[in-house]
């Protein structure tokens, strides 16, 4: 038999292979499993001695097990201290932005900054701000005074810690019964806390803060130190801080020497001051009195007998009610002067009372109040309008006089400065004055037709449409529909910019019915923008205060010195045509009533759906003023326009403002001023004419202000009082505005 080799044995032994090289894997291989029974080992370890240590403290534990009415007592604690550590973290959390309010190491020292006013001439209008009159001890104040404020603010004042438990406990059940707050609950500390460290808002936060720095101050400070800093610091009305100073102001005595029916009515101010203060309400100041008086016989501290003296004979305070204080104006003021010197000028003064010399003319205030309030008076029940606003400065914006309102002791609100009322038609000259930015011109022809914008279709007061008119007449007119296409064609957002420029600083709304004044803006800033056509396009910020000087008569501030000079806003050509536009409103259109014998008048009236605002805004080459009336809730009046009784009040207060005052050019405006045959103060009334003092004239007050000022330059400070160092303005205290114009800008 055939036998075949293998084919490997005929090829010939094979080579032999280089033996695998394992050792090196072999050695890797035995250090993971050496790690991986270490850990098994360790985790079994650590396993067995938990264990252990768990059972050891189980055992432990079990030595303090408790069953029935103990265990349930015992839950109770620890749930409650489990409670406790959270309601800790959680009013600690609450307790910091309180202890951030007493950051100033010289809280108690330090004062709020007190201003005296002066008008354009020098002489005093009044004070704001808390000028601290710490020079009655505690011990000098009379018994009957401290007893008759702890009754009814804080009797258990020297019981408790700071907040009066029971005292918050029986306010909040008393208002709950009365479903609304008929009773306070804050103690005397808290009261303090508030008024050394926190604002009057009514929010938790602020009652939460309140809590905290009442205890902190009694932690702080003694009972009568508490007690001291509370009678000095406290608000009670009239301008006057401190039962110091409001029995000066009220009844022309220190509080050293009030008798106990005077003592009750302090008293009974710090609760209320602006309901309870005499000067305004003098029944309401006598019943709040008598409950003090009843206050002081239920907390123990005196007897019926000892009260009846004081319920035969209240006492009877100074009548101040006849007082002209423009207190709207000076509320303004003082947040200006607060602006600037806590502000601008901080770090570069360390005093905190100031003599402001302001740009309020008094007989101009004077005319604007009279003319409001008869206008009011007269006319607003058959309007149905209730209230009323106006302010008039000069075309530079230092402001002249303010109405912030009808009465000043029945509302604090400055509808002047704070309330926002949409402006109606009188919104239109922002649009074309845009437009003339923009290249268009006052004969371009705009289209009057119907008009839709979406699901907007705004139709003309009159119903009715005219067709092809030029821009000129259809400001005159105030026709809506031209106003909302010129709107279209240069872009409302162009519009915002435009007002933006001429110092408009509310929310500006892009909307479709924009063009028509569906924006809100204050009468202020309103005013203000009107003021850069009157003064040929340059900047006009709306300011009071002039200079600003230290009591020693030391100038730290001056406007015309310190504030940035004015720069162009608009073009001259724009200013020219939008005034050749404005004062045809007034000659042909409808601010006809505005008209004033003898000068150029330019304005624009403005009336808003279901005319709950009526509005004219008007201006000549010497004042700017806007007037707002309507009613403060917002409830429609009986077709009221802007052209009946705004305009025929803002004619009476500005034909008063001008008497003896010569006419100042207006750009773009030549030729001799219109005679409109109209007496001076009484167009649209029935009033006879009411004459303004008479006046020096404008070269003389330049004069004066010129010698004013070398006086001032060629000698140093004056320590005399700032109505003896004004005196030169003293002199010219009826001149009229024209010269001013260079005097405070």
């Amino acid at each position: 038999m055939f036998f075949r080799r293998p084919k490997s044995q005929r090829q010939g032994p094979a080579p032999e292979k280089a033996p695998v090289e394992r050792p090196r894997q072999g050695r890797l291989t035995r250090r993971l499993l050496d790690l991986d029974a270490r850990l098994d080992h360790a985790l079994f370890a650590a396993r067995v001695y938990l264990r252990t240590r768990y059972d050891d403290y189980s055992a432990f534990m079990d030595r303090f097990y408790v069953a029935g009415i103990k265990r349930l007592a015992v839950e109770a604690v620890s749930e409650g201290f489990t409670l406790g550590c959270v309601g800790a973290v959680f009013m600690l959390a609450l307790a910091v932005p309180a202890f951030h309010e007493t950051s100033d190491e010289d809280w108690i020292k330090k004062q709020e900054l007190a201003v005296t006013f002066l008008d354009r001439y020098g002489n005093k209008l009044g004070e704001r701000g808390i000028r601290h009159n710490d020079t009655v001890p505690l011990e000098e104040f009379p018994d009957h005074l401290i007893k008759a404020v702890l009754a009814t603010e804080d009797r258990r004042f020297y019981e408790h810690f700071g907040i009066d438990l029971a005292g918050t406990a029986r306010a909040l059940t008393t208002n709950i019964q009365a479903q609304g707050v008929v009773q306070g609950g804050s103690s005397i500390t808290q009261q303090l806390a508030k008024n050394l460290f926190l604002s009057n808002e009514r929010t938790i936060e602020r009652k939460v803060k309140e809590a905290f720095l009442a205890i902190w101050l009694e932690t702080r400070l003694t009972k009568r130190e508490i007690l001291k800093l509370y009678l000095d610091r406290a608000y009670l009305g009239g301008g006057a801080f401190g039962v110091d100073g409001a029995a000066v102001y009220y009844f022309g005595k220190s509080a050293r020497d009030v008798n106990l029916a005077e003592a009750a009515m302090l008293a009974g101010l710090f609760k209320a001051p602006a309901r309870f203060a005499p000067h305004i309400n003098l029944a309401a100041a006598r019943a709040r009195a008598s409950t003090v008086l009843d206050n002081l016989i239920e907390a123990g501290f005196m007897t019926e007998g000892q009260v009846f003296g004081a319920r035969r004979n209240p006492a009877r305070a100074i009548d101040r009610r006849n007082e002209e204080v423009p207190n709207y104006y000076l509320d303004w003021a003082y947040r200006e002067v607060a602006d600037i010197i806590d502000r601008r000028m901080a770090g570069k003064v360390s005093e905190r009372v100031f003599v402001v010399r302001t740009g309020l003319d008094p007989a101009i205030q004077h005319g604007a109040e009279e003319a409001v309030e008869s206008s009011l008076r007269q006319f607003g029940k058959d309007y149905g309008a209730s209230q009323a606003a106006m302010v008039i400065m000069d075309p530079g914006g230092l402001v002249r006089a303010m109405v912030g309102g009808r009465d000043y002791g029945e509302s604090q609100f400055n509808r002047a400065v704070d309330a926002q009322r949409q402006p109606g038609s009188s919104f239109k000259p922002y649009v074309y004055a845009t437009a003339l930015l923009a290249g268009m011109k006052p004969t371009d022809i705009i289209l009057d037709a119907p008009y839709c914008n979406g699901n907007w279709c705004p139709k003309n007061y009159s119903g009715g449409y005219a067709g092809p008119v030029s821009m000129m007449t259809a400001l005159t007119r105030s026709l809506n529909i031209p106003a909302v296409r010129t709107a279209d064609k240069v872009g409302r957002k162009n519009i915002a910019e435009t007002m933006r420029k001429l110092g408009v600083k509310s929310d500006i709304p892009i909307s479709a019915p924009m063009p028509l004044g569906a924006v809100d803006l204050t009468v202020l800033e309103h005013t203000q923008s009107y003021a850069h056509f009157a003064n040929g396009g340059m900047k006009a910020d709306a300011h009071a205060a002039i200079e600003i000087r230290t009591p020693l008569g030391e100038v730290v501030w001056r406007h015309d010195r310190d504030e940035p000079k004015p720069e162009r806003i608009l073009p001259l050509r724009v200013v020219e045509d939008m005034n050749q536009m404005l004062h045809n409103v007034v000659e042909n259109g409808t601010g006809r009533r505005a008209r004033i014998d003898g000068f150029f008048v330019s304005g624009k009236t403005g009336t808003t759906n279901a005319y709950r605002d009526a509005w004219f805004m008007g201006y000549t080459g010497n004042y700017v003023a806007g007037i707002w009336i309507g009613n403060d809730d917002y409830s429609p009046t009986r077709r009221m326009t802007g052209g009946s009784l705004p305009a025929m009040t803002w004619q009476r207060a500005m034909a008063y403002a001008h008497q003896g005052v010569e006419s100042l050019p207006v750009a773009g405006l030549g030729g001799q001023p219109p005679r409109t045959g109209i007496p001076l103060a009484a167009a649209g009334t029935d009033q006879q004419t009411v004459h303004r003092p008479t006046t020096l004239s404008g070269r003389s007050v330049q004069q004066l202000l010129r010698i004013e000022k070398i006086m001032r330059e060629a000698s140093p400070p004056s320590p005399l009082p700032p109505s003896a160092a004004a005196q030169p303005d003293r002199r010219a205290a009826t001149s009229d505005a024209s010269a001013q114009n260079v005097s405070g800008n």
